[in-house]
């Protein structure tokens, strides 16, 4: 597997190598040894978890606060995303900023969005089948959330606000400068 760090410590892309033939192609989602010697080696995953979306769907801002905050593996089996991790760890000199990362059935990219970050994503396909592995449990009395469409954040989600559909939830979430960072 092939490692991207990118702007923000912590959150790297992963992109598998594929073995394509006349027949598809083969490739190794997750392997438990390579993750822990090139990505984190202190992170056993738990849970996994799918999602199933249609186009304009948002899920997000999302985190879990300790001690149960989750770091995730993230990956999109068919269809097409814009997946989104906000740093949220208060020393970090990268606090407030996000990462944004397209993530297709076709492009076989993963995520990987350590505890300390809030997440969210929005499908950009007609429909997205999302997968993602936790390192804890969920827990519902452990929540923490910003809204999508922040000002401060500033996300540059790629379809027009009106096309946005959110859950109730989602709908009501508070600004990052109203949240007090449990990182």
């Amino acid at each position: 597997m092939n490692v991207i760090k990118t702007d923000i410590e912590g959150l790297v892309i992963i992109e598998p190598k594929i073995f394509g033939d006349s027949r598809g192609y083969f490739f190794e989602s997750f392997s438990a040894r390579d993750f822990a010697a090139q990505v984190d080696p202190n992170v056993i995953f738990v849970q996994d978890n799918q999602s199933f979306s249609s186009y304009g769907v948002l899920r997000g801002l999302h985190f879990q606060n300790p001690p149960y905050a989750q770091a995730k593996l993230v990956r999109v089996i068919s269809g097409k995303v814009l997946d989104v991790a906000v740093d949220l760890r208060k020393e970090s000199k990268t606090f407030g900023k996000y990462v944004a990362v397209e993530l297709s059935g076709e492009n076989h990219r993963q995520f990987y969005i350590p505890r300390g970050f809030a997440h969210g994503f929005v499908v950009l396909s007609e429909t997205a089948l999302f997968q993602y592995k936790c390192d804890e449990f969920y827990h519902p009395e452990a929540e923490g959330s910003i809204i999508w469409n922040d000002p401060d954040l500033a996300i540059a989600w790629p379809i027009p606000a009106e096309d946005i559909v959110l859950s109730a939830k989602d709908k009501v979430h508070p600004r990052f400068k109203d949240i007090t960072s449990p990182f």
